[in-house]
């Protein structure tokens, strides 16, 4: 996949250290903001998923780029290590309580927040708040035609709505570094649509994840014509709730990052076995040498090794 040019790369730079120092910013005020206000707790929502991909897509090893790392108070990661684990988490903004549990995992992790929602700026101050990258989960029209939730993308739009909706849902995520679909099984397989999409983050200075919901994604593809780079999902941990299934995840994906340099996998705020069996499983994957890891973080180091720092 062709890399940005030169220019290209400079400007994006220039665009990270703004978008960085308002937020941080943002994360001090909401931080203060947050010792006062502690909202009740929401009822549990039943979050429908939509269907993976038949199999597993690996990493994507193209560059990305360059996007601004979450403010993190998360410990150094090994320079040097077996691979690293990306550990997206999905579907937040519907409550708090089923967010929490992440957030007091001891290690770097990524918060895909839904646009419009009851929670959704609190669920964003939170995280940030605990050091955790944030991105939006941008919502996107079906093939089975389910409601994909407040702030969707449908392929019926014209451009300009698409970007107008895009827009509005970025507003709603002050310090978010990039963005993944939510559904969208019909519109990642649209060229136009995704063409738009991955403008709208560039012109952001934010990453693009494509969680691969379908076989026939053409995100990449897209990517490619337009000079940039995306993220593709390795696989997902959660698609049953038990917990033998995520640890036989969780070892897939330790596989695919000690052969591909880094795994990205895929989880969601509501699963109930997932955050325990990821603090139980951290002090054994530092153990054999992976590490835990943002795509923000990879970027910035990848950034600074370019640039000599």
């Amino acid at each position: 996949m062709a890399a940005p040019g030169k220019k290209q790369r400079q400007a994006s730079r220039q665009a990270f250290l703004a978008l960085y120092t308002s937020s941080l910013a943002v994360l001090l005020a909401l931080a203060v903001s947050l010792l006062f206000l502690r909202p009740p707790v929401a009822p549990l929502a039943v979050v429908p998923v939509e269907p993976a991909a038949s199999g597993e897509v690996p990493a994507t090893s193209a560059i990305q780029p360059e996007a601004v790392p979450a403010t993190t108070t998360q410990e150094s990661q090994p320079s040097s290590t077996r691979g690293r684990l990306i550990l997206v988490l999905d579907d937040a903004g519907y409550n708090l309580w089923q967010l929490e549990p992440f957030l007091e995992l001891p290690f770097p992790l990524t918060i895909a927040v839904l646009p419009g929602l009851p929670y959704t700026a609190q669920v964003a101050a939170l995280a940030l708040a605990a050091g955790k990258e944030v991105i939006l989960h941008q919502p996107m029209e079906a093939l089975d035609g389910e409601d994909s939730g407040p702030g969707s993308l449908m392929l019926a739009m014209g451009d300009e709505a698409i970007r107008r909706i895009l827009r509005v849902n970025m507003a709603q995520l002050p310090g978010a570094v990039g963005m993944n679909n939510h559904m969208g099984s019909m519109v990642t397989r649209n060229e136009r649509v995704m063409s738009l999409v991955l403008d709208e983050t560039a012109r952001r200075g934010w990453y693009y994840l494509d969680s691969v919901t379908i076989s026939g994604t053409v995100t990449g593809l897209v990517a490619e014509r337009q000079n940039l780079s995306i993220w593709e999902r390795s696989l997902f941990l959660d698609n049953s709730p038990e917990k033998d299934y995520i640890l036989s995840r969780v070892q897939e994906g330790t596989r695919l990052a000690e052969k591909h340099g880094y795994a990205i996998m895929i989880g969601h705020v509501w699963s109930a076995e997932l955050a325990q069996t990821l603090s139980e499983l951290y002090p054994h994957l530092l153990e054999q040498g992976y590490s835990l890891s943002t795509i923000a973080a990879m970027l910035l180091d990848k950034d600074n090794a370019d640039t000599g720092h």
